[in-house]
């Protein structure tokens, strides 16, 4: 099967799967290698785990558990199927502190709240949010455990503390915002794990971290834009973003029009 990884860190990663199997193709035997959560976005196929037979359409999703063998069929639509896999870690679904129960469903049908996170996922992939795959994961993986284990996330109190920690993480994500930036390297500075300071900087500054990291690059080639002659690849370059293409469609996206016209109409005045 097709696959690319469009994202991979320590505790996580993100692949695209892209099936063409049919009716006529044989299905055989495999195993979960990780804690996954695999999204329907496309076609169908039929997923069988642990004795119990799902057939998954778009919307629904593959659910892995380290080592469980699984079998898949493509008994009733024959123009395959496209997931975005996220893989997780056993010390990423550890820190949850939440029964193996949920991961060991083999597959859960359509569910809204799970729906929504699929397609803003599917929007990272392609490009369309600056929401970043490490916090999405961290948020689907939070979602899918509280939805399956029918367990009620807290809301969470901020303390002073709280938001003092918040404002100086965000100091110190502007201020090495030309670096390559991790969600658990800024949830260490901040001596919290990951998820907790997820939640505790979203509602503290109102933007994830990641979030905040491109804002802040965009806002820094902006200024270099503006006050430099300088190629739009270098100043992309020297603001953080490691790829040309990813920063122009970025930047297109802000501010209503890629960077080079953005820099030639303020050296034409």
């Amino acid at each position: 099967m097709p696959a690319m990884t469009l994202f991979k860190s320590e505790r996580l990663s993100v692949v695209d799967y892209r099936c063409a199997k049919g009716p006529a193709d044989k299905p055989f035997v495999e195993s979960h290698r990780n804690y996954s959560l695999a999204y329907v976005r496309k076609g169908s196929f039929g997923c069988q785990a642990r004795g119990v037979s799902h057939e998954l359409v778009a919307g629904s999703l593959m659910v892995g558990f380290p080592g469980d063998e699984y079998m898949c069929t493509h008994d009733h639509h024959g123009c395959g199927d496209e997931c975005l896999s996220f893989q997780f870690t056993p010390d990423f679904v550890e820190s949850f502190g939440a029964p193996p129960g949920p991961w060991r469903a083999g597959g859960v049908p359509p569910v809204a709240e799970l729906m929504v996170l699929g397609e803003l996922a599917q929007a990272v992939a392609e490009g369309a949010s600056d929401v970043g795959f490490e916090e999405l994961g961290w948020l689907f993986a939070s979602r899918f455990v509280e939805i399956l284990s029918d367990r009620k996330t807290k809301p969470l109190p901020l303390s002073p503390a709280d938001r003092r920690r918040a404002v100086e993480a965000a100091l110190w994500i502007d201020g090495n915002s030309h670096d390559e930036i991790g969600l658990a390297q800024v949830a260490a500075q901040a001596g919290l794990s990951p998820f907790h300071f997820l939640r505790m900087f979203s509602k503290a500054i109102g933007v994830t971290p990641h979030q905040y990291l491109v804002r802040s690059r965009l806002r820094r080639a902006a200024k270099l834009l503006v006050e430099k002659e300088r190629s739009v690849t270098d100043i992309a370059l020297d603001v953080g973003f490691a790829d040309l293409s990813n920063f122009v469609r970025t930047f297109h996206r802000a501010a209503g029009m890629p960077p080079g016209q953005f820099q030639t109409a303020r050296f034409s005045k």
